[in-house]
């Protein structure tokens, strides 16, 4: 697959990839630290996404402090447990670094539903399904053992080829495509689009609920053939997660600030709105907290002076 206009960010990544790989192995106090802050934000977005209408503080305060919220259905309280608890098996599958398989997919899709609709968790659908608001029609139940067998195999081949990133969006999008489940499907492709990275060394990316219409649009428009505008939306969620790992280790969670905060300094000839579209664009170093987008001044000035070098050209 060959994407120029993504190219810019792929490069960022790889060194950002890089600063990360030399402070392996990582202290167990900030890695702990940084998990547990993680779980809690991908059991919220990626619940969120599929209509779970706890808060992220909610959340914390279910799956932290063990508490009930009040006006809550339990049915919610279970997603997220479901979804911490099937995160963790995903972190020890990491850890042994084997090749992707499909019970381990069953066993991520039973714990997500369990206490939920145990009578279909870790099963094959074995009829049709339609989708509100997609663009295509799931395959016919009987292909989809052999569907996700053959996408197994075919991720395992380019891995070694196609980075690791472009090769997790690929499965994310053929996984879903392919719809092996009655419910959870979403869940589960996020779920093992985070082991695939993480066994390449990357923190667990995910997809923030405010960004739920752009990430369907994306999907759709992969089954359409186009894959640029979702590889994209998994790029700039990797990048999300290592500045947050990186911001860590370097102790320097100071250095980012809120965009409206940033183009306060003189120096700076843009205003958040732009800058906040470069940053959905990739070409800005940032990463999204609610519905603010947080970059530093680094990352800004490394912005403008690859449009002073642009205009050199020109």
């Amino acid at each position: 697959m060959a994407f120029e206009t993504i190219m810019p960010l792929i490069e960022r990544i790889n060194l950002k990839k890089e600063q990360l790989d030399s402070f392996r192995p990582l202290p167990t106090y900030a890695l702990r630290s940084l998990q547990k802050s993680l779980r809690t934000e991908f059991s919220h977005h990626s619940t969120a996404i599929e209509g779970n209408t706890l808060t992220l503080s909610e959340t914390r305060l279910v799956l932290e402090d063990g508490l009930t919220v009040k006006g809550k259905l339990l049915k919610e309280h279970f997603e997220v447990h479901n979804h911490e608890e099937a995160l963790a098996y995903v972190e020890s599958l990491a850890k042994k670094n084997a090749a992707l398989h499909a019970n381990q997919l069953h066993e991520i899709h039973s714990t997500l539903l369990q206490k939920i609709e145990k009578e279909f968790s870790g099963r094959y659908r074995n009829m049709g399904v339609r989708i509100t608001g997609a663009n295509f029609t799931p395959p016919n139940a009987l292909k989809v053992p052999d569907l996700i067998d053959n996408l197994l195999q075919e991720v395992e081949s380019i891995r070694s080829t196609v980075h690791p990133v472009v090769c997790a969006a690929y499965f994310h999008h053929r996984f879903v495509w392919i719809h092996p489940y009655f419910d959870g499907n979403g869940r589960t492709a996020r779920l093992a689009t985070a082991l695939l990275l993480m066994q390449s060394g990357y923190p667990p990316a995910f997809i923030l609920v405010q960004d739920r219409k752009r990430y369907y649009a994306a999907l759709n428009a992969a089954n359409s053939g186009n894959y640029e505008p979702f590889i994209r939306m998994m790029l700039q969620a990797t990048e999300r997660s290592l500045d947050l790992y990186l911001a860590v280790l370097e102790d320097r969670t100071d250095d980012f600030l809120p965009l409206q905060q940033l183009v306060e300094d003189p120096e700076v000839p843009y205003g958040a709105d732009y800058l906040g579209l470069m940053a959905r664009r990739g070409k800005l170093a940032a990463y999204k907290d609610g519905k603010t987008w947080y970059s530093s001044k680094s990352a800004v000035k490394a912005y403008i002076n690859s449009r002073e070098r642009v205009r050199k050209l020109l």
